[in-house]
């Protein structure tokens, strides 16, 4: 062919290319207004596919028309319908019905990978977009090869680490249709790796939706229940009810996302959850069989989840009584016997007792609603809430137990079917505050029922040497907290005349006294004793109450209560302890003796007992005060004294008839204390370090109430409850189990046994600092005085503070730059109360040009920078290694901080600080360009920065904050120079380069200028050597072009920060664009 017809033909290609590109663009275009014109869009461009001269031109034609959209910075709906229309047009004509092997798709797919890999934001997000569309609606029977989807799966594993996160969340929707099939699971391994450093919801969300289910993925998607975010806890929720059957969930797993699931704050999560426990595992798994659900969630040991699921899924209506079910059906009758005598019961299992407990305790509340309603209401509609009230009532009747008599026989025949079935006889027992004991022979069965259960000898096991074991608690009647409560209510509703319930439950403890009074009781004896004496002194409001009675207070004390708690067993000792801090609350002061004893077990017990003894004491100072404690043991409060630090106490080496120091000494000398052990017999709580933490966090809560403890001993014990919370879990974990730290990944290294025990703390002192600082300016104000002291106590190798090996101090430092970082955070927490402690925390930008001067910079930042500062200037350590590293993290601290412009005399003194905190961290040049920074927005926020501050407001400054030893001010605030590497050779001298001052050079040579002027030494400047001018002039150019170019063009990172990708615009946004 000849050259000039072959251009001819090329020209007629191209032009039908750009005729073929118009069409498409014309199409895409009518696609933007409505979803609703997209199947008759797809048909007009598929038959202009199949009408062009030659296939291998659409591609190119469609690719050109599309082109437009990957350059489109805002996401809007017309754009997000052309996207969806391009990617259900491709995946159409992958289909074998179309005309799937010209290779459209794969060149279709490989020009948007082309553009996943562009620099261009847009392209990069419309192209993923696009991809994720077409593999979701790509039909089974595409023809696709294995290497372009190889490409594709390569192309979007890296695209699942971009920037964007609408990017992320696109590409993780794009490879979820292959992680399925994959073999490997490299994919499933990316999704659970990003879904653990992931920040943004959407993508944690999509994530969630795109794992499979398998044994790697479970864990990952349970954890996601606990999400910060709710569509992320409800997307969790979803794909457990639809990926996971009930039978692939462990018991654990089931109870645990039911109790978080139903316990939400999220009404949408919570809807969520009651959908997969209904829908799924109700009506699909158990055939709507409640009882059988209930079996598969063990209600023995999650009794509160069982109880909540009832609750749900009664309120929903899913569950109701059925027609002949009723706990009547569990009595047998014997046709020879009489015809009220029952022969035989069948004993209930537990998730039957669980289910009729809270069935006829649903049905009573029913009624008692219904009814209120009747009875506020009138006419017709109140007819009808009395007659739903009496449909509840009849209801209720016929399930329960017809009589009193047999509803006796009912919890004596599982009493006796043994300890298998002891949940199912407390379950029982619950429904007897549904009975009817107005008929004095119903109480007279009743009360002979309550007397066989209170004198019911506690269950025990024998070992193999013989000796009892006590099973329970050890303190609760039964050996059951929740036991010995069903028994107490059960009791009141019997015996509901004032002063009845006193009267039966005192007859009871003078007859098992007896034996102890005689001293020939053994230690169950003793236990059962002191616990129906527990069960009386809990539910008494008033020792009066006991007087006359069959046993009155001052017996009970003396001859039972304190000579049980000098008993050798450690359990009688435990319930005695108990049983002295019930009858101390009771009393309007508490007894010389009582407090005595309670000390003394608490100083010479063992752990278990002075855990005991460590709860007594704590509840008797919060409810008496630790005041009128000390009154007790012979302690006058002196008014003049005010202390500022607890009294050095060594509880290993106090006598017993020292009585010289307080109480609140002695409990907080308990925290110095190392050698506190753990038993596995008692609570998972029961550790004298974890009950000490939430005492004194109530006590700081509470202060107000305590005016007797002094308010400079409120930041010593805040310091040592930031210790606890951070550095205690620092020490060797073989020493001690009451070691503690913040956060879980802290406590993987410990054992599973101080987990458990130490959770409780945790997330009790979690609660507290959220809201100690939020309540009161005083409470800020012990937080800023807190500080310095616990830096001093945290910090490694300074002020006494033991050393240790090198990973060992990096440690225990890193635990303390923690604990200053959350001090700093609690400082900045706004106020709840007025104004004007509301204004405490805003920022400078927030306040007017021209405020008025206030006086709470204590309680602030401002405040809190002084301190700092004056720290590092008189710290006479820092000229030692852990002394210089200790002034750098105090420094990096105080940079942190911002000041208001309110506070002209905090500023001033803050500037006369810098140049102290700079000359002693001079050798960090990083921390010195902060500091530098920090003196220029102090200088902009001076009014007038010329004047210097006077000393002696400086020193009333300092004064106010605690300060007493002050500094003298610097009257050169500036910040020394970046000090400049040393060379070893030499440079050769050459010109330097002039250029032109920039605008965006302003803010560095401000800092140069504030470095180059200050003298560290107050000496005469030594001349600049060659090395050290060539040095700096390098790095100054290179500030001026990184200035340059920060100035002249934002970086990728901002630039995609800033952008709207991600936001829903109108689509006339797309048409200016």
């Amino acid at each position: 062919m000849s050259p000039a017809p072959a251009v001819a033909v090329a020209g007629a290609g191209a032009d039908e290319t750009r005729r073929l590109a118009g069409e498409v663009a014309r199409v895409l275009d009518e696609c933007r207004a409505s979803l609703a014109v997209h199947p008759r869009k797809l048909r007009e461009l598929a038959a202009l596919r199949s009408s062009s001269a030659s296939g291998g031109r659409f591609l190119p034609a469609f690719c050109t028309a599309l082109t437009p959209l990957f350059q489109i910075l805002r996401r809007s709906p017309a754009s997000d319908r052309v996207a969806r229309f391009a990617a259900a047009f491709a995946s159409a004509s992958a289909s074998a019905a179309g005309d799937g092997g010209d290779g459209f798709l794969e060149g279709f797919l490989r020009f948007l990978l082309a553009a996943s890999a562009a620099a261009h934001r847009p392209a990069r997000f419309r192209s993923c977009q696009i991809i994720s569309e077409i593999i979701m609606q790509l039909p089974d029977d595409a023809e696709v090869s294995d290497d372009i989807w190889d490409e594709v799966i390569e192309g979007m594993k890296v695209r699942v680490q971009d920037k964007i996160h609408a990017i992320r969340v696109f590409a993780v929707r794009a490879v979820s249709r292959f992680a399925i099939d994959e073999d490997d699971g490299g994919i499933i391994d990316i999704f659970l790796e990003a879904l653990e450093k992931e920040q943004n919801a959407e993508v944690r969300k999509m994530i969630i939706l795109s794992l499979p289910p398998s044994n790697a993925t479970l864990e990952a998607i349970i954890e996601s229940t606990m999400d910060t975010n709710e569509s992320v806890r409800k997307a969790a929720y979803s794909v457990l009810s639809t990926k996971f059957p009930l039978q692939s969930l462990s018991i654990k797993q089931r109870t645990t996302l039911l109790h978080r699931g139903l316990s939400d704050r999220s009404v949408p999560v919570n809807n969520e959850c009651l959908k997969m426990l209904k829908d799924e595992w109700l009506v699909k798994h158990c055939g709507g069989d409640v009882i059988a659900l209930l079996r598969l969630l063990d209600v023995e040991t999650y009794e509160s989840v069982g109880e909540s699921v009832m609750g749900v899924l009664l309120k929903d209506g899913a569950v109701r009584v059925q027609d002949g079910h009723t706990i009547r059906q569990y009595f047998t009758t014997n046709p020879e016997a009489d015809a009220e005598q029952v022969s035989s019961i069948k004993p209930m299992d537990a998730e039957v007792a669980l289910y009729w407990k809270v069935m006829c305790r649903h049905l009573q509340a029913e009624a008692q609603v219904k009814g209120s309603e009747a009875a506020t209401t009138t006419g017709t509609e109140a007819a009808v809430y009395a007659s739903e009230a009496s449909d509840k009532n009849d209801l209720l009747e016929g399930v329960l137990p017809s009589t009193v008599a047999e509803y006796v026989d009912l919890v004596k025949a599982h009493l006796s079917a043994g300890p298998n079935y002891h949940f199912a006889s407390r379950q029982l027992l619950l429904l007897g505050g549904m009975l009817d004991f107005s008929d004095s022979m119903n109480r007279k069965v009743a009360g002979s029922f309550l007397y066989e259960l209170l004198i019911r000898p506690l269950e025990h096991e024998v070992d193999e040497d013989g000796n009892q074991i006590a099973i329970g608690d050890g303190v609760s009647l039964g050996g059951d907290r929740e036991w010995a409560k069903a028994v107490s209510e059960l009791a009141k509703k019997v015996h509901a005349s004032v002063g009845e319930f006193e009267m039966v439950i005192a007859i009871v403890v003078e007859e098992l006294a007896r034996p102890c009074r005689e001293r020939t009781a053994d230690f169950m004896q003793w236990m059962h004793c002191l616990a129906v004496t527990g069960l009386l002194l809990e539910n008494t409001s008033t020792l009066r109450s006991l007087e006359g009675k069959a046993i009155e207070p001052p017996e009970l004390l003396q001859s039972l209560l304190l000579p049980a708690a000098k008993q050798n067993h450690v359990d009688v000792q435990r319930a005695a302890l108990r049983c002295l801090c019930l009858f101390g609350m009771l009393q309007n002061k508490p007894g010389t003796e009582l407090v005595k004893q309670l000390r003394l077990s608490f100083i010479n017990g063992p752990d278990l007992v002075s855990a005991m003894a460590s709860k007594a004491l704590i509840d008797l100072l919060t409810w008496h005060g630790p005041q009128v404690l000390d009154q007790a043991i012979g302690i006058e409060p002196d008014a003049n004294d005010e202390k500022t630090q607890f009294a050095p106490v060594d509880i290993s080496d106090l006598n017993d008839d020292d009585l010289n120091v307080g109480v609140l000494s002695i409990l907080f000398s308990g925290f110095h204390k190392d050698d506190w052990e753990f038993s596995l017999e008692g609570d998972n709580h029961d550790n004298v370090p974890t009950i000490l933490g939430e005492g004194f966090a109530k006590v700081l809560l509470l202060s107000e109430n305590y005016a007797s403890i002094s308010s400079d001993l409120h930041p010593v014990i805040l310091a040592q409850l930031v210790r606890l919370y951070f550095l205690e879990g620092t020490k060797e974990l073989g020493r001690s189990i009451t070691h503690f730290a913040p956060y879980i990944y802290l406590l993987l290294s410990c054992s599973t046994l101080t987990f458990f025990c130490l959770s409780r703390l945790k997330q009790c002192l979690s609660v507290f600092f959220m809201h100690y600082p939020s309540l009161s300016d005083k409470h800020k104000r012990c937080v800023s005085s807190a500080f310095v002291p616990l830096m001093r106590a945290m910090w490694p190798g300074i002020y006494g503070n033991a050393g240790g090996s090198g990973p060992v101090v990096s440690k225990r430092r890193k635990y303390a730059v923690q604990a200053a970082r959350f001090m700093v955070q609690m400082v900045q927490t706004p106020l709840f109360s007025t104004e004007s402690t509301d204004q405490a925390t805003m920022s400078p930008e927030s306040l007017p040009s021209s405020p008025s001067p206030s006086v709470d910079f204590d309680i602030s930042e401002e405040g809190l920078a002084i301190r700092i500062a004056v720290e590092v200037a008189n710290c006479q350590e820092k000229k030692s290694a852990p002394g210089k590293a200790y002034a750098v993290a105090l420094c990096k601290v105080a940079v942190l901080l911002r000041f208001r412009q309110s506070e002209q005399k905090a500023i001033k003194c803050m500037r006369g600080l810098v140049s102290t905190l700079a000359a002693s961290t001079s050798s960090d040049k990083e921390l010195v360009k902060e500091l530098a920074q920090m003196a220029s927005r102090l200088k902009s926020l001076d009014e007038c920065p010329e004047e210097e501050l006077p000393q002696d407001q400086a020193d009333a400054i300092f004064e106010k904050l605690g300060l007493d030893g002050g500094i003298k001010l610097d009257a050169n605030p500036v910040v020394p120079p970046t000090p400049a590497p040393r060379s070893v050779r030499a440079a050769p001298t050459r010109r330097r380069a002039r250029r032109a001052p920039s605008s965006s050079d302003d803010s560095e040579a401000e800092a140069e200028a504030e470095a180059e002027s200050l003298d560290i030494t107050s000496v005469s400047r030594v001349p600049a050597t060659p090395s050290m001018t060539a040095a700096r002039a390098q790095r100054a150019s290179k500030t001026a072009a990184l200035s340059k170019f920060t100035a002249a063009a934002p970086s990728d990172s901002e630039q995609d920060e800033q952008s709207d990708v991600t936001t829903d615009e109108d689509p006339s946004d797309e048409d200016s664009s």
